[in-house]
């Protein structure tokens, strides 16, 4: 009898034991944004260039050698900076599933004194493995 409540209490603890890094094992797999995955996120910067006070719009084009910075999830700071391509463009490559920031910097019109920056964002998603999603255009000022 003493001898099948030890049994049972070893086979408890083995059961527990178990239980404990089948979780720990579930918890430690699930995987955040960031690089590791097979998905892109592209787009381009659009300049908006005014005059010193933002009165008048001079030109419009795509922006070459502009920094644009993504955000893994709903980190802190920025995880990766690009700088765009002559034509605009950017590209964010081997990113897992999960929701992104990106974010370039303008002048702000509204600001005093006018060489204040700001920030112009655009929140994206990623759904599923494989995917290139391509995200609206990122207007600053200049």
């Amino acid at each position: 009898m003493k001898l099948i409540k030890t049994i049972q209490l070893i086979m408890r603890k083995v059961l527990f034991s178990l239980a404990c890094i089948v979780c720990l094992l579930t918890i430690s797999c699930e995987k955040e944004e960031g690089v590791g995955g097979t998905s892109t996120i592209t787009g381009k910067v659009k300049v908006r260039e005014y005059n010193g006070n933002f009165t008048y719009l001079i030109g419009e084009y795509y922006a070459g050698d502009e920094d644009v910075y993504i955000i893994y999830g709903d980190d802190a700071v920025y995880g990766d900076k690009f700088t765009t391509n002559y034509d605009g463009t950017y590209r964010f490559d081997y990113l897992r599933e999960g929701t992104y920031t990106i974010f370039a910097y303008s002048k702000d019109s509204a600001a005093y004194p006018l060489d204040k920056k700001t920030a112009v964002i655009r929140e994206v998603t990623i759904t599923g493995k494989n995917q290139e999603v391509e995200v609206e255009d990122i207007i600053v000022l200049d």
